[in-house]
């Protein structure tokens, strides 16, 4: 059972309402200590306005949020918390270095922390450049880094990897990775789904602002199941819902589907070759949080649209 003392995030019917439009409605969620929370949706959806109110940038219009037990923008809780929303914004005349290092003093830390924070983005050796000439990749390095700024306890990051090659890609994972292994928690929207299945303990998916659903991406990919390429078709199936149960099978366009995990595969062979089915493949296979996410989201909009027409 979760404590309140293990929850770094909590919001309760957080709602925003743009006039009669409903930028986000109801939302609820829970970021746990030390976890990274993955915040998906479709453009429009809602999820860089919620991370704005959990930063304090903009004010609910009803519902509640604790940002690290404290509502959003309370100083104490701004101060253990770093936060990249949107485009990163720097002195454009200044180099990253001195972008940095006004934060630090303004914030009241070392220079030191600057340097720190440059070297765990990988951006230490263009450091020295004007902001203006940075690529899009390294400006949103350079925001991330600020993020890092006084080794926050939690992060709040909208699209860390924006912008980034594919090697810039792949060691932002590892970063985000190794912060929540020492302890920090990370809260990152993401339209890389793959980064997201590949990094994140729990995700949210927002459509339209409301929540469709909160849990782990394993349990939001569901079961694995078993894939038979075989004929007769008829005999296969019949024998497979034999085997597996009726409820279980389903025909699909590759064959036949069975919602079972890998180690019922030996007997659903054994069964169909003594049965006399000639059998050509048999795989297993899991859906994709792409695939689940598309299924979500495509659902969620046609009921939202089935409703507006009503």
């Amino acid at each position: 059972m979760t404590t309140t003392t293990e929850l770094r995030v909590v919001t309760d019917g957080l709602t925003k309402r743009y006039g009669e439009r409903a930028a986000v409605d109801d939302v609820g969620i829970t970021v746990r200590a030390g976890e990274v929370y993955g915040f998906l949706g479709p453009n429009g959806a809602g999820k860089t306005t919620t991370l704005r109110m959990l930063a304090g940038l903009v004010r609910p219009t009803s519902g509640t949020a604790t940002v690290l037990g404290r509502r959003p923008g309370d100083p104490a809780a701004s101060a253990r918390t770093g936060v990249l929303i949107e485009g990163p914004g720097f002195y454009p005349y200044l180099s990253g270095r001195d972008n940095l290092r006004v934060l630090c003093r303004y914030r009241g830390l070392a220079d030191t922390a600057a340097e720190t924070a440059l070297e765990r983005v990988g951006l230490r050796p263009r450091a020295g450049d004007r902001f203006r000439g940075y690529s899009l990749g390294m400006k949103q390095r350079l925001g991330v880094a600020a993020a890092l700024l006084g080794d926050p306890d939690l992060l709040i990051l909208d699209e860390p990897t924006n912008g980034l090659d594919p090697a810039g890609v792949a060691e932002m994972r590892a970063l985000i990775a190794d912060l929540a292994a020492a302890g920090h928690t990370v809260l990152l929207s993401s339209h890389m789904l793959d980064e997201v299945q590949d990094v994140c303990d729990r995700v949210g998916v927002i459509v339209a602002g409301r929540l469709a659903a909160e849990a782990t991406v394993s349990e939001l990919r569901g079961g694995s199941s078993i894939v038979v390429r075989a004929t007769p078709g008829p005999q296969v199936f019949a024998v497979a819902r034999e085997v597996a149960g009726a409820d279980r099978v389903s025909r699909t366009a590759d064959g036949v589907r069975v919602d079972a995990g890998a180690d019922l595969a030996p007997k659903l062979v054994r069964a169909l070759v003594e049965s006399g089915v000639e059998v050509f493949d048999v795989h297993s296979s899991e859906r994709s949080l792409e695939d689940v996410f598309l299924e979500m989201t495509s659902s969620a909009t046609t009921a939202a649209s089935v409703e507006v027409s009503r």
